[in-house]
């Protein structure tokens, strides 16, 4: 049988992708390799070196086919005596300019037709030679070298093993091959499928208890996926270090504190996804586990030890980042000690649910140590950045939302990659998230050198720098009035009578001069005070859309002499409910868009059906507004908190723009 990494690899490649468009591999292996400045290669020796490689690894010539009959998938070995059988793909090329090589390069990477699992063809070799084909069959320095593998039988800690044996079998001709005593990738598979895993199933029913794995994460995207439409597994990466400053911060707390950089990165995740979210507390993601070896016997085989587990936190805003830090520690580790259970064994703990939306979210954190010193006999190859020139927006994204931090332990340096679906955002919108996580990551770090590690995660901001900015300069909206006795809609009166044919209000195509605003403004004062019978000092809320509808009340309440408090339409109606029976406003303003909001028990009043009104085309008499009696000292508005700490409070502010007092 396939092994259940396998498994997950041939659905995905048979499903995942939409089945009437170019499908895009995702999972193609290319590595680029060049010779090191005047040192050469013998194609002979490495064409021998590589049949005595895939002879020793089973694996890379290994078919997987889907049994119809037993609804299975399976891998058979193909027999090296099968002189009618192809083994791997060795072919020769050429390039002159880099137009040509990065069409090789890119077809390598996106080529469906590379690879056929049915006959076992899963590895394949391309030498590149610069101009012309070496008459000597020597690789030369400007030349490159693409070992080029299929993800299903081959992943990333593999390419260690190949590139020993690959030496090994370049200098002797040969490669030690006990079958008795070698433990084959075919093997695990076997023992895989007959493992006893009574306790990792108990373990993840009991951490995925109640947890909503069918609904995605609240994040900012530009575009939804209808549940009929297929992925196209286009995306986008942002990718940028740490910097010295900061990795050395991070890498410093942790090693003072006995705490994993793996666990301090997942942290930090889950931190900058609550904020992201709008405080979204129970988060469930796809960890990538990518070198699932955990026995001594299979690190010396090369195959597909992958696997996907589900990372759950349940976070509690009010947990400092050190607290929350131990908190991930413990998850993870007690998630690690059951990551041989099959991803789909845990999907099928959950048969009610249809589509698995935690998968689209990811993880993945990887520690290495980069070895530029590759030997094949007495010649070095350097291992090439691939591709050369990639346009952003071919990147592959296997899910809608990944982050991946990368160690490199040779200068203890970190650094990260965002990846994201281009079927949900754009490429801006993924700059934006990237700088609002490296916002995070100073916050963090400042907290650290400061001593402030025990400060709650929500008090944290997503907020730029410039955004910050911006905010202040909204903010201060302080005007000198030519009387500070002065009431708001008194000086709005006074610009009517100044300026009576400039703009007052626009919005899109719509808009309203100074006098046409203060007709409607008038129209809506009396409705509310002959047939609403508000009276001055009044609290009279108003929830409505961005609209000139929006301008037309707030101004109306205050000419009637009311005090003017705005409801967010996007609040849930237990807030807006809430605040309502606490300012004791007995009449809310909506329009059209807004009246559900509110039960049977709240009076409304549609301020477009005022405006509407053919009534009030007729003259309309203005001693009911002449004979109000507001004074600058009098409350002219109330604006709540957001309440994130417990309780909206109202903060009061009267005619004269003070604010007076916050309960």
């Amino acid at each position: 049988p396939a092994s259940f990494a396998q498994a997950l690899i041939w659905h995905n490649e048979s499903f995942h992708l939409t089945p009437h468009l170019s499908q895009v591999p995702v999972y193609n292996m290319p590595f680029v390799y060049s010779l090191h400045s005047h040192h050469t290669l013998s194609v002979q020796h490495l064409r021998h070196a590589l049949h005595l490689i895939v002879t020793k690894h089973e694996s890379l010539r290994t078919s997987v086919i889907f049994h119809t009959h037993t609804n299975r998938l399976m891998q058979q070995i193909i027999d090296m005596n099968d002189n009618n059988r192809q083994l791997f793909t060795f072919i020769e090329s050429t390039y002159a300019t880099h137009e040509q090589l990065n069409y090789i390069l890119h077809e390598e990477r996106h080529n469906p037709q590379l690879f056929d699992l049915s006959q076992g063809l899963a590895f394949r070799c391309h030498i590149i030679y610069y101009k012309q084909i070496s008459s000597d069959d020597l690789l030369s320095d400007k030349d490159l070298l693409i070992f080029n593998f299929h993800h299903a039988l081959f992943d990333f800690p593999s390419m260690n093993i190949f590139l020993h044996d690959l030496n090994q079998a370049y200098i002797t001709s040969h490669l030690s091959n006990n079958d008795d005593i070698t433990l084959r990738y075919l093997d695990y598979a076997v023992i895989e499928q007959q493992m006893s895993m009574t306790g990792a199933s108990m373990f993840w029913l009991d951490a995925l208890h109640d947890c909503k794995l069918d609904q995605s994460l609240s994040l900012p995207f530009d575009r939804y996926r209808l549940s009929n439409e297929y992925r196209s597994s286009r995306g986008t990466s942002i990718s940028f270090d740490f910097g010295q400053d900061l990795s050395h911060h991070f890498l410093t707390y942790v090693s003072s504190n006995s705490i994993s950089p793996e666990h301090l990165t997942f942290a930090i995740y889950f931190i900058f996804l609550f904020k992201l979210t709008h405080g979204q507390t129970d988060l469930c993601l796809a960890m990538n586990i990518n070198n699932n070896r955990y026995r001594d016997e299979l690190k010396s085989i090369i195959g597909l030890f992958e696997n996907v587990i589900p990372l759950r936190c349940q976070l509690d805003s009010h947990l400092s980042f050190h607290q929350l830090l131990e908190h991930i520690r413990e998850i993870t580790i007690n998630s690690m000690k059951y990551s041989y259970f099959p991803l789909q064994r845990i999907l099928n703990q959950h048969p009610h649910i249809s589509k698995y939306a935690f998968l689209n979210t990811s993880l993945e954190f990887i520690s290495y140590k980069s070895n530029n010193a590759i030997m094949i006999g007495d010649s070095q190859i350097i291992s090439a950045p691939f591709p050369f020139n990639m346009n952003e927006d071919e990147r592959l994204s296997a899910s809608d939302f990944s982050l991946s931090i990368c160690h490199d332990m040779n200068i203890n340096h970190l650094s990260c990659t965002i990846n994201v679906s281009l079927d949900l955002f754009n490429r801006e919108t993924a700059e934006n998230i990237s700088q609002r996580f490296h916002s995070i990551l100073h916050q963090l770090s400042a907290s650290i050198i400061d001593s402030q590690i025990n400060k709650p995660i929500y008090e944290l901001s997503l907020t730029l720098s410039n955004e910050q900015y911006l905010m202040q300069s909204l903010n201060n909206t302080q005007v000198s009035f030519s009387s500070a006795l002065t009431c708001i809609h008194h000086e709005f009166v006074y610009q009517v009578m100044k300026h009576p044919q400039k703009l007052a209000v626009e919005l899109d195509e719509q808009s309203l001069t100074y006098c046409e605003l203060l007709y409607y403004v008038q129209v809506l004062s009396l409705a509310l005070l002959n047939e609403y019978h508000v009276f001055p000092g009044e609290v009279v809320c108003q929830c409505v859309e961005r609209s000139l509808s929006m301008v037309i009340g707030m101004m109306g309440i205050e000419m009637a002499g009311g005090v003017y408090c705005p409801l967010s339409p996007r609040d849930p109606l237990h807030r807006l409910h809430a605040l309502t029976q606490q300012t004791q406003s007995r009449l809310v303003l909506v329009h059209d868009l807004t009246k559900i909001k509110f039960n049977y028990g709240t009076v409304l009043l549609n301020i477009d059906s005022i405006l509407t009104n053919t009534k009030t085309d007729i003259l309309i008499c203005m001693d009911p507004l002449s004979n109000i009696t507001v004074i600058p000292d009098n409350i002219a508005y109330i604006i709540f908190t957001s309440g994130s700490t417990g309780i909206p409070k109202p903060k009061l502010y009267n005619n004269n723009k003070k604010k007076l007092i916050s309960k």
